[in-house]
């Protein structure tokens, strides 16, 4: 286990590129999530968590735990409030090809809701039935950035980024048989879409998505 001097958040990071540290959860012991809330606690910080399953969440202890706005699809929480107010009009989308899909989208949603930004959450519009897609292109061409989170072959992204004018954001989903890898397959047809300007993140990056987006609405905004 990490001593107390093993745990140094980055108290300057928003001061740096205007976001504060989030704490990836996924690894790390109740012990030394406790041990980080409470000192944010401490100094009346607020702090986004993510991947914090439902487990650890119960292993915290209650004057901590009942502090949290906790997301169990996403796994996500959030302490304290962020004195942010959400924006409109929506300027951001989510879109996701599956159900399977909707955890990795709901933590780039949880990450744009932490810092006020308010996404319009559009779920289980694959291509199997392009269709569905095609309903929306009118209400996603008007947004500034569409987030994508595509599992199995990770079509998605391509075709949206085809349709409108806005900067498209893919996040291959691990989703997926055999062959799909956990994600590797999606990667791959995302970093090698024929789509001009598609943007990229790791595979199931929500956070990432959700913090690209960020940094293009800032941009936008000092221009």
């Amino acid at each position: 286990m990490l001593s107390d001097w093993d745990l140094t958040p980055d108290h300057s990071r928003a001061e740096r590129i205007g976001f504060d540290e989030a704490i990836f959860c996924a690894g790390k012991s109740v012990d030394q999530i406790h041990r980080i809330l409470a000192g944010a606690i401490e100094t009346g910080s607020s702090l986004l968590l993510t991947r914090l399953s439902a487990d650890k969440l119960v292993g915290l202890p209650n004057p901590i735990n009942a502090k949290l706005d906790y997301d169990s699809i996403s796994q996500t929480a959030i302490l304290g409030q962020t004195s942010r107010e959400l924006t409109t009009p929506e300027q951001v989308a989510i879109v996701s090809a599956g159900t399977s899909d909707v955890g990795v989208a709901r933590e780039a949603a949880r990450t744009l809701e932490y810092y006020g930004i308010d996404a319009r959450e559009i779920h289980d519009v694959g291509v199997a039935g392009l269709w569905r897609l095609l309903e929306r292109v009118d209400e996603l061409s008007r947004m500034s950035v569409v987030i994508t989170v595509a599992g199995m072959e990770g079509t998605l992204p391509t075709v949206v980024a085809g349709l409108v004018p806005g900067l498209v954001i893919a996040v291959p989903g691990s989703t997926g048989y055999g062959v799909g890898t956990d994600g590797i397959a999606a990667l791959h047809g995302a970093l090698a879409s024929c789509a001009p300007g598609l943007v990229v993140v790791n595979v199931d990056n929500g956070y990432g998505a959700g913090c690209a987006a960020l940094r293009v609405l800032n941009a936008r905004s000092m221009g």
